[in-house]
């Protein structure tokens, strides 16, 4: 079949289509991607090549992303959202602090749907709830959920996820002054430190959204 997706048309058979369909219900309702059985049987198929091949054409086609050969590693992309006409779904990576930062701790089963309009980002999105105060004056609070996008490029302003080091991470305002300490991260929370730039800070993400009495909210 041929599909048409705010103003491109893509290609898609009735197989792959009923596989992307049974990939986000079964996500939405469990919290986590099927395995290859569970796939070969929504199919009603014997062989794991042929739910592969499958997979193969989607992720080609830009409907989902795989992480490595597991089946359990799939993620669904903006442009399935769109063609199913379905609300995206997020997953949560993990606890990441605002604060000193901390180890990030992997939450397994668990995602939440965001809102439509987030199916038009382009990057990867991800979910991260935050353990600390540091970043109150900014809207988010301890316990919160944040969005966030994966970028590359970032501004004075943005506010950040950023890794220290192999496995410790943090929510910070990215700053970038033509003055000492020149790059920094800053905490909105005026009881904490600044945070410099070394060879051992990444960052990885912007923050583009806070979860507040279960409606997604700007950052400020």
């Amino acid at each position: 079949m041929v599909g048409y997706i705010r103003g491109m048309i893509t290609t898609i058979t009735p197989r792959q289509k009923d596989l992307l369909l049974f990939l986000y219900r079964y996500i939405k309702n469990t919290g986590y991607p099927p395995s290859f059985e569970e796939m070969k049987q929504s199919l009603n198929v014997v062989s794991n090549q042929s739910v592969i091949d499958l997979l193969i054409k989607l992720e080609k086609a830009g409907f989902i992303k795989k992480n490595g050969s597991a089946a359990r590693s799939i993620a669904l992309l903006p442009l399935a959202y769109q063609l199913l006409n379905k609300s995206p779904l997020a997953p949560f990576l993990g606890v990441t602090h605002a604060g000193a930062p901390i180890e990030t701790i992997e939450i397994s089963g668990e995602w939440q749907m965001v809102s439509s309009e987030l199916a038009q980002l382009k990057e990867n999105i991800f979910l991260l709830r935050i353990c600390g105060d540091s970043m109150i004056n900014a809207g988010i609070d301890h316990g919160d959920i944040v969005l966030v996008q994966s970028h590359k490029e970032f501004a004075s302003g943005d506010i950040v996820l950023a890794r220290i080091g192999n496995n410790m991470t943090t929510v910070k305002r990215f700053i970038s002054e033509d003055k000492p300490p020149y790059l920094y991260l800053k905490p909105e929370n005026p009881k904490y430190k600044i945070q410099l730039f070394t060879d051992e800070v990444i960052m990885e993400g912007k923050v583009i959204s806070v979860l507040k009495n279960s409606y997604w909210k700007p950052i400020k």
